[in-house]
């Protein structure tokens, strides 16, 4: 757990240190995700982080927290609206003060627990180091957002072999969430970490493979751009499908960006 929550940490100390310098106007420049600014990003991530720490320390409090706040909304846009609501009413360096207290709780319950704890969410309980993996997945996916809309290039956290874990085991989840027959055809993963290490998943003589980069797999697997704007290699109708529905994230299905709307900005053929 201490090793994950190091991770975890990392992103969101990377993630703080390029949103807190930025001048007023910046904070309100519209994501490439719908109609949220990059203030509603750091909105989202500090409410979760604070309802998650609920879930670490008071899981009591969580349950109210269910049916208290969100339980009383009938659509997830209303829901939605709600989360962002207290951040978006305090200055960005409240927000900010808020987001660093939150994960920074968080951070200290979660390091407590032993892998295998059970906490509970917003579907199924999860284990510990799920529920951490799940927070470093939400803060790297949101993260990118204020990446792609500030154009600046993203390092690859250590933690970044997590969120590809997870983008592999809700293979089955990225179906089911849709209504869809989940595939029995098993599907062979090989990425390139950013150090050069392949990491592997899946039977390595199933004829339906995905390989490439880990980054663009976890682009695709968070919904953050569209598997055919990234040099991911696909073989098989099965495999195909999958990167088209993928989402490693619980919710009702959401649709990923459309082919060609977010791309790096070396596919845009920008040097600068």
């Amino acid at each position: 757990m201490k090793t994950i929550c190091a991770d975890l940490a990392w992103e969101q100390n990377s993630l703080d240190a390029l949103v807190s310098d930025l001048v007023p106007a910046t904070w309100e420049t519209l994501a490439p995700c719908g109609n949220w600014t990059v203030k509603d990003e750091i909105c989202h991530l500090a409410y979760f982080d604070h309802t998650a720490r609920l879930s670490a320390t008071d899981p009591a409090a969580f349950q109210r927290h269910l049916v208290e706040d969100l339980g009383r909304f009938k659509h997830m846009d209303e829901a939605t609206e709600f989360t962002l609501a207290k951040g978006r009413a305090m200055s960005t360096g409240d927000l900010l003060a808020w987001w660093r207290q939150e994960r920074r709780q968080l951070l200290d319950a979660l390091a407590r627990l032993t892998p295998k704890a059970r906490l509970p969410w917003y579907g199924p309980p999860m284990s510990a180091r799920s529920f951490a993996s799940a927070r470093l997945m939400e803060t790297w996916a949101h993260g990118q957002d204020v990446y792609d809309v500030l154009n600046v290039d993203r390092t690859a956290g250590p933690g970044l072999r997590h969120i590809a874990h997870l983008g592999v085991v809700t293979f089955g989840w990225s179906f089911a969430n849709r209504d869809l027959q989940i595939p029995e055809t098993p599907v062979r993963v090989e990425l390139t970490a950013p150090s050069g290490e392949i990491w592997t998943w899946g039977d390595a003589a199933a004829a339906q493979r995905i390989s490439g980069s880990a980054v663009d797999f976890c682009l695709v697997a968070t919904q953050r751009r569209h598997v055919d704007d990234t040099a991911l290699v696909v073989i098989g109708d099965v495999a195909r499908k999958w990167m088209e529905v993928a989402q490693c994230f619980a919710g009702p299905p959401t649709l990923g960006p459309a082919p060609g709307t977010r791309v790096t900005r070396q596919q845009k053929g920008d040097t600068a």
